[in-house]
């Protein structure tokens, strides 16, 4: 397994319009968040990156919505997403569209990311995976250099590792576009519904809802030691004379 930092700096895209199919991906992507959007409640909401500032968010109940990216010029946020400019705990929702993908160094972006998320907050984040049509078309070598193939893909489970480790819940972890075609696209749909679930960890996107939960500290308790029970004082002469007595007998 390739460990999850890279030493080379990853081309990344700002808008869907640089990945090949990206406006069929938003898409399938708008699909799901549409879903999960009234579900989500706070005060503030955050979409990291030009792929997720993108998406549309209007069936929020999240009012206050921040896009922060280098490059997109619909962002309202300019900064390094592995140095955020929030305090700790200040978002309800993060919205992480296909940024791992294309990150140098994810654990620390998680890392970043876990740090301005309230207690209980939901992340929503999307990539591709590699053991599908789409990640062993990167293997062509005509391909390596264009995007989406220029990244670095992880699986879903090793996704769901790292969250695991941050104390991350996963509600819902969604494959599909198992057969990533545009043409005949009614066909390849009905031939993926087909084929039910059991072709789910198969598909080249996968979108991820994961809550984060934060135990309470459990206090132990210090283990008293109990006082020994007062005993009568025994006369020792006594007990003498009487083994006297009867060694005599």
């Amino acid at each position: 397994m390739k460990p999850a930092r890279s030493k080379k700096e990853l081309n990344k895209p700002t808008t869907w319009s640089e990945l090949q199919n990206g406006h069929w991906v938003s898409e399938s992507i708008q699909l799901r968040l549409d879903e999960w959007c009234p579900k989500l409640f706070g005060y503030h909401l955050l979409k990291l990156g030009g792929l997720s500032s993108e998406l549309a968010s209007c069936h929020c109940n999240i009012q206050h919505q921040v896009n922060l990216d280098r490059d997109n010029p619909i962002a309202s946020v300019i900064a390094d997403p592995f140095e955020l400019p929030f305090i700790e705990k200040s978002f309800d929702a993060v919205i992480l569209a296909h940024q791992l993908d294309f990150c140098d160094d994810p654990h620390r972006l998680l890392r970043e990311i876990d740090r301005i998320m309230i207690d209980d907050g939901y992340l929503i984040l999307t990539g591709f995976n590699p053991l599908s049509l789409t990640g062993i078309s990167s293997l062509l070598p005509w391909r390596k250099n264009n995007l989406p193939w220029s990244g670095r893909m992880f699986t879903p489970s090793r996704i769901k590792d790292w969250l695991g480790v941050l104390n991350y819940e996963v509600i819902e972890c969604d494959g599909y576009a198992v057969f990533p075609y545009q043409f005949n696209r009614t066909f390849w749909t009905w031939l993926e519904n087909s084929l039910g679930q059991w072709c789910r960890p198969a598909g080249s996107l996968y979108f991820i809802v994961a809550r984060k939960r934060t135990c309470p500290l459990k206090p132990i308790k210090p283990h008293w030691q109990l006082k020994r029970r007062l005993s009568p004082l025994v006369n020792y002469s006594k007990i003498g004379s009487r083994v006297g007595s009867r060694r005599q007998l």
